[in-house]
């Protein structure tokens, strides 16, 4: 992290500005003197205003995307918007940071929901609550345990976008072989546990999760349990991580007893291996997210059955879900015009008909409510009855600091050491409490050299 870029960002910022007034006096001096030079002032005034947005939407989510802005060009001439594909959220979150001090960035980007913090204290955005207050735009009409998510200090900083959780994929005709219950997937861990083994045969395991530390976020989440200190950090800055508190002891403890006794396999990071080998009917349960679920369904091909429950928790332990992926972000070294006008694409966004398309060309939750009225959305939900667990799940889900999410400023390196942890003791190089231990100590070590670049 570039300490002296955000703490002098401001500074330059000023210079840059008034370096932009100066340049704007002497062009309205150049206008003025030369009448016959340019096109007329009313020609002038007619050119829409164009607007770049960045995201990391890939495949079909791309295609949506494209779609969207299309939608809304022919819709609004005015506004003229032109998304660009910028690789994977940390390809393109690190564009950015490239491009800070500068006018080369978007005007609206998306950033997943761990950059939160970074982008807050970036002091590159512009607070979509200073629009929602101008407009007194309502936002009853989005989902609560979504925008709780970024609400930070009582002001929410962005739009929610594409929005997901985890959830339990299970194959039913399996469940139904090894004597389960195929109307009653596993609710705790124990009960994961027990379906796992009964899933096992001939020396394979039942069932598989990735090494995804998003997944140990929600398993603390599902505990009620924070991640960082300071109210998941959103109290005040968090200053330390709790990764080695019982909640995340009981869950690596519970998935090491389960690779131990063969009922779990470990087919490394990626839900993509996951999803795979549960498509192919290798393992008869998995964990992936929302977002997935179309993959899956049509992975299964009528293979078999296809059931989704909650994600799996300690007995006797309440919470939640906290929500995944994205949010859009209105970057505020852009003109007032350019901002207003990417808070006019943000608002058409979020209008019922454009998230429920936008939730049936993806398998994102709309963040809207009133979507959910929208036939398309409706047909869909008929077509594909597993997606009314994840709703289910995202409105039982607690409201806590710890169903909110944790936000920390180097979140993304955070994940990774995670992953590296659980790997460590998957392997059995490491006790759980040994390898939470080196990773929460690791972890906090960053937040302090993180919070040390921050302006306060």
């Amino acid at each position: 992290m570039n300490g002296f870029r955000l703490k002098k960002r401001g500074t330059f910022a000023f210079m840059l500005a008034a370096l932009m007034l100066v340049i704007s006096a002497c062009g309205t001096k150049a206008e003025t003197s030369s009448p016959a030079s340019g096109a007329p002032a009313e020609a002038a005034a007619a050119e829409p205003t164009q607007l770049t947005w960045w995201h990391s939407m890939s495949g079909a989510g791309e295609k949506a995307i494209n779609q969207l802005a299309s939608d809304f060009n022919s819709s609004h001439p005015e506004i003229q918007v032109k998304p660009i594909y910028q690789g994977k959220y940390d390809e393109s979150l690190n564009k950015l940071k490239a491009s800070m001090g500068s006018d080369s960035g978007p005007d609206i980007i998306q950033v997943y929901e761990i950059g939160s913090k970074f982008m807050i204290d970036s002091g590159m955005i512009t607070p979509v609550q200073q629009f929602i207050d101008k407009d007194k735009f309502d936002l009853s009409q989005l989902e609560p345990n979504i925008i709780r998510y970024y609400t930070i200090e009582g002001k929410l900083n962005a739009m929610p976008f594409n929005t997901s959780n985890p959830i339990l994929y299970y194959n039913k005709d399996m469940f139904k072989a090894a004597g389960l219950d195929p109307e009653n997937p596993p609710k705790t861990y124990e009960e994961f546990e027990q379906a796992a083994k009964a899933l096992a045969k001939d020396g394979k395991p039942g069932a598989s999760m990735a090494i995804y530390g998003w997944f140990m976020e929600q398993f603390f989440a599902n505990q009620n349990a924070d991640y960082v200190n300071n109210g998941n950090g959103r109290t005040e800055a968090a200053t330390e991580s709790l990764l080695n508190s019982e909640a995340g002891v009981k869950t690596l403890t519970w998935w090491k007893k389960m690779i131990d006794e063969k009922t779990l396999s470990n087919l490394g990071r990626s839900t993509d291996d996951t999803t795979a080998a549960f498509t192919a009917q290798q393992i008869g349960m998995t964990l992936d997210s929302t977002a997935g679920l179309r993959k899956i369904v049509e992975g299964s091909g009528g293979k078999f059955e296809l059931g989704t429950g909650f994600l799996p928790r300690p007995a006797d332990s309440t919470g939640g879900v906290v929500v995944g992926g994205a949010s859009l972000y209105i970057m505020n070294n852009k003109s007032e015009a350019q901002q207003q006008a990417a808070w006019e694409f943000i608002k058409y966004l979020a209008t019922p008909e454009v998230q429920a398309n936008w939730s049936v060309a993806t398998g994102y939750f709309p963040i809207t409510t009133a979507a959910y009225d929208e036939q398309v959305l409706k047909d869909n939900m008929t077509k594909y009855p597993q997606f009314q667990t994840a709703v289910d799940q995202l409105h039982a889900s607690a409201d806590s600091t710890a169903t909110s999410g944790a936000l920390m400023g180097v979140f993304p390196e955070a994940r990774q050491l995670v992953e590296t942890a659980i790997e460590t003791v998957l392997n059995g190089q490491g006790t759980p409490q040994e390898a939470l231990d080196a990773a929460a100590k690791q972890i906090t070590d960053k937040i302090a050299q993180y919070n040390s670049t921050v302006k306060k």
